[in-house]
């Protein structure tokens, strides 16, 4: 049984991480591309309508890929995790269906006429189908967050004689504390992406001396972008996604910041550390007095419950691994700030196109943004374990019981090489893509 259970948390983590590589890129992007559309109406530049043309091309090999690796995440439901389904399909079912029918469909559809119907449409009816993308976009991913903010935070629900979980408030679902704060931190990230991405690309053609019209303009624009969101996703978004977990999750809270135990009188906030899982206590730790408290309670003095106030039972199952993704989320979230304000400030100055130390520094920052991702997304769901759903069902009453180890195994490895070939056939298009360039202008 814990074989099984390995291997199918072993399959989804692994499908998952691979599958939301895409998204978080397409749902910053389509903003951005909004942007380039809007200024090229708006300045009359066509450089500005080449932009969009050029990353559209980049968001719709994005979102293919987004759509190959995210459908057999939607058959693990129903192969790896039937007993899940099962139970709680009645209310989970209701999000993913609406994600699937209206904001996929909408985001599709309008896709194919933002790349191929701008001489039939004209240009208002271009950005509006640039715009239609944006809102399938962000709608898709509010809807899938919905799903996820139910399974941290249950609300509106009633368990049946038979143990399965039916809705009956359907508004509780969108108005669930643990959805708005989760579903803006998350796109402020996607956000962070899509702006170091075209950042790197703009900082790649000034560099090389090609496109120069071009990398100002992703330059620019990706600095503008990247410098708000970076701040963002740490206050509010970040402030009050951290809130609702000391509220509805504390054991949570204490293991993320690594408290064994209860801080009385002032918590401080630990910046470097290993957990000692034997002894209860962090190793090696660099850390600052009593900022903790005042960051949760806004009182220097307030007390912060460790992992000793709380059951075994229901700690997090992997502390040291949740507490590592926070802190590498956090710590790279840190970095962005720093990166896009420094950045931000030579572009005022005027001095950001003529400072290569800096226009490397985005260009090979390109990874970071999707890690810190994927720290984020462990963070939440190593906190949530050993539940599925929290408090309600634990992962050992959601793995189907006819599904063995062996064959799970054997499939894990499936996807393993298969979504290595379709990462690197990615990577290869995205590169032939941007060692193209935009479209060039006869001025340029």
């Amino acid at each position: 049984m814990e074989d099984m259970i390995l291997y199918n948390r072993l399959q989804f983590a692994f499908t998952i991480t691979f599958h939301y590589l895409f998204p978080q890129l397409t749902m910053g992007l389509s903003l951005m591309i909004v942007y380039f559309k809007w200024m090229s109406m708006r300045t009359k530049n066509p450089d500005y309508n080449h932009a969009a043309k050029f990353w559209m091309k980049i968001f719709a090999l994005n979102f293919a890929m987004g759509v190959v690796t995210g459908i057999p995440m939607e058959f693990q439901f129903g192969t790896n995790w039937a007993k899940f389904s099962e139970l709680t399909g009645g209310i989970v079912g209701q999000t993913l269906a609406m994600e699937g029918m209206f904001s996929f469909f909408l985001e599709s559809s309008f896709l194919g006429m933002f790349i191929f119907g701008e001489k039939l449409l004209g240009q208002r009816l271009h950005f509006l189908a640039g715009l239609m993308v944006f809102l399938g976009s962000w709608a898709s991913g509010y809807l899938i967050i919905a799903t996820h903010s139910w399974m941290q935070h249950p609300v509106g629900y009633e368990i049946l004689e038979n143990g399965k979980f039916v809705l009956t408030n359907f508004a509780a679902l969108f108005k669930n504390p643990w959805l708005w704060p989760s579903y803006l931190h998350n796109q402020a990230g996607s956000l962070i992406t899509s702006s170091f991405f075209v950042s790197a690309v703009g900082a790649f053609y000034i560099l090389s001396d090609k496109h120069r019209t071009f990398g100002k303009i992703f330059l620019k624009s990706g600095v503008i972008f990247g410098v708000i969101a970076s701040i963002v996703v740490a206050f509010p978004t970040g402030d009050l996604a951290a809130k609702n977990v000391v509220k509805y999750q504390p054991a949570t809270f204490a293991a993320m910041e690594g408290i064994f135990e209860t801080e009385r009188g002032g918590a401080e906030i630990v910046l470097v550390g290993q957990p000692d899982m034997v002894n209860k206590k962090l190793d090696n730790k660099i850390s600052v007095p009593n900022i903790l408290s005042f960051l949760t309670y806004q009182r220097w003095d307030a007390e912060i419950k460790g992992l000793n106030e709380f059951d075994e039972r229901v700690h997090p199952t992997n502390v040291p691994g949740l507490y590592y993704a926070y802190h590498i989320m956090a710590g790279l979230g840190t970095i962005f700030i720093a990166i896009m304000l420094t950045a931000a400030f030579l572009l005022v100055r005027k001095k950001l196109y003529q400072s290569n130390w800096l226009l490397w520094i985005l260009m090979f920052s390109i990874p970071f943004p999707y890690i810190a991702n994927t720290a984020g997304w462990y963070t939440a769901e190593l906190g949530r374990q050993p539940w599925l759903v929290y408090n309600l069902m634990r992962m050992t009453s959601g793995v189907s019981p006819t599904v063995s180890s062996g064959n799970t195994l054997f499939t894990l490895l499936g996807f393993v090489g298969l979504y290595i070939l379709l990462g690197l056939l990615f990577l290869l298009l995205v590169l032939k893509i941007i060692r193209k360039g935009p479209e060039p202008i006869l001025a340029h």
